[in-house]
């Protein structure tokens, strides 16, 4: 039995040409020099669309500095524009730019023919031969791409065939199918490109998805399934309309589940690459989009997070460390004992199993909150509950209202059980914090009870936390001779400020 030949398959990023068509995003020139670097260096995908000829003065510098650091690092020849039967324009700025590479854009359906040129197929095939010439006569290598293909071949096939049995013929290096608007299923992917490959076995076909129907990734495996040698991507999905099929998740799939297929793309790469085209473009990536999204390597369900310890049994192969990531639990309301532990086993803490409840019980109340709990907040909720299991709890804060109005001192009325008996009182203040202590100084005066002095008042949030984030208030005591710390936690620092204080009066 002989062993099937690995098929290697080219990968041509189109980020930076079909990708800046999604709405509201133009890369600077600086932006695309960047992008194209990474691409080639560290994703190390085999080619680049860069641009379209003739846009703009702008476009035209980014390529002439993405032309000439390719020159000096000797891959020229994997950057390519996308360029217009149009005589000799497009071959004359490719020219300047110091590109070297084009894909001329042509119909590829009767129907596009017809109605945008008005030519016929024999008017339009002349005309292309002739652009193909000029360019091989300067030295420019040309691929061509078939607009429109995908509708060419459900509703004029025949042209189709016509328009390759011409182009075969022609000094072309690959031919580019793509599907222009969206339209194919995963089954006319596979069978368009299985005829076109038998009718032509010697002939390098690219396949260009777009993600209209949400089938790109699918249509993706089919087309190299049916032969196709190449394919076309880009960062993140970017491109017009619902863009095109994305980067990331077209390797993870190949990788996975294509037979003796392979690609040259470092998979560690693909994250680093998504986090800056997504700050170059402003396009947010979602958090659930596979592979790049923030959310696709945490598990929330504490049973996922108990079946991970036990054998991996959440797990699949997509790896988060394949792409350079990293597996996290998240924190919230259905958060498990393993959920957490996992959590604070990854910060080299290790709790008794009664602590472990009790923190597990202060994050289940922060998430029906709908505060969002992350793995740097960890040790904060620690010291509080901790903290809080320490003190015998004999002054609780029953209630209050804290008023902050324009022009007018901050007031708040509070509401306090001591030892059973019940106190209220109104107060102003500097702050809502002021206010609030002053009400308490009132109550304490009427026990005539000494309240300590506040020394130091600190806050902080976790590292790199939200404007929702957990806070943190400590504040520091002077009482009978002796200094002490308590602590509160919230995600409102007057409220934090307010537990801390509750522990205070507890502990005197």
């Amino acid at each position: 039995m002989h062993e099937e030949k690995t098929q290697y398959i080219e990968i041509m990023d189109t980020t930076l040409r079909d990708g800046e068509q999604t709405s509201s995003v133009a890369f600077s020139a600086l932006e695309k020099l960047t992008i194209a670097q990474l691409l080639l260096t560290e994703v190390k995908v085999d080619r680049i669309e860069i641009a379209s000829a003739r846009v703009s003065e702008g476009e035209f510098l980014a390529v002439k500095k993405i032309t000439q650091w390719a020159a000096e690092n000797n891959c020229l020849h994997k950057i390519e524009v996308l360029t217009f039967v149009d005589g000799d324009t497009s071959v004359n700025w490719m020219l300047q730019a110091g590109a070297k590479v084009m894909n001329l854009l042509t119909k590829g359906s009767l129907n596009h023919l017809t109605h945008q040129l008005k030519k016929t197929p024999q008017q339009h095939f002349a005309e292309i031969a002739s652009v193909i010439q000029l360019a091989r006569n300067n030295d420019i290598e040309c691929n061509v791409y078939l607009e429109d293909w995908s509708n060419g071949m459900r509703h004029s096939k025949s042209y189709v065939f016509e328009y390759l049995d011409f182009l075969v013929q022609q000094p072309v290096k690959r031919i580019l199918l793509p599907d222009t608007l969206g339209i194919l299923t995963p089954s006319e992917t596979f069978e368009y490109i299985s005829s076109i490959v038998q009718r032509y076995p010697n002939i390098h076909f690219d396949f260009h998805a777009h993600n209209d129907y949400d089938l790109s990734i699918a249509n993706v495996l089919e087309a190299v399934k049916a032969g196709a040698k190449g394919l076309h991507l880009t960062v993140n999905g970017m491109g017009e309309r619902a863009g095109n099929a994305p980067l990331a998740s077209a390797i993870a799939v190949l990788n996975d589940y294509a037979k003796n297929v392979k690609t040259n793309v470092v998979e560690k790469s693909l994250y680093t690459i998504s986090k800056l085209v997504e700050t170059f473009s402003g396009f947010r990536i979602p958090a659930n989009k596979p592979v790049v999204g923030e959310n696709v390597f945490t598990q929330t369900a504490g049973i996922h997070a108990d079946g991970d310890k036990k054998n991996n049994l959440y797990f699949n192969d997509l790896l988060p460390e394949r792409f350079g990531r990293q597996r996290r639990y998240a924190l919230g309301k259905t958060s498990g004992k393993a959920n957490i532990e996992n959590n604070l086993q990854q910060l080299g803490i290790q709790l008794s199993e009664e602590d472990l409840k009790k923190v597990t019980q202060r994050i289940i109340e922060l998430g029906d909150k709908k505060e969002v709990v992350t793995q740097s907040d960890l040790p904060y909720i620690l010291s509080d509950v901790l903290d809080s299991n320490s003190i015998e709890e004999r002054v609780h804060i029953e209630n209050y209202v804290l008023t902050h109005s324009k022009n007018l001192r901050p007031s708040v009325t509070l509401k306090i059980n001591m030892d059973g008996e019940i106190f209220e009182q109104h107060a102003q203040g500097d702050g809502q914090y002021d206010a609030f202590m002053n009400a308490l100084k009132t109550i304490y005066a009427l026990k005539k009870r000494e309240l300590p002095q506040l020394t130091d008042y600190e806050v902080r949030i976790p590292p790199g936390g939200k404007s929702d984030a957990l806070c943190e208030t400590i504040i520091t005591w002077f009482y009978q001779n002796r200094e002490f710390k308590t602590r509160g936690l919230d995600s409102d620092q007057t409220v934090s400020a307010i537990k801390a204080t509750q522990k205070m009066l507890n502990q005197i």
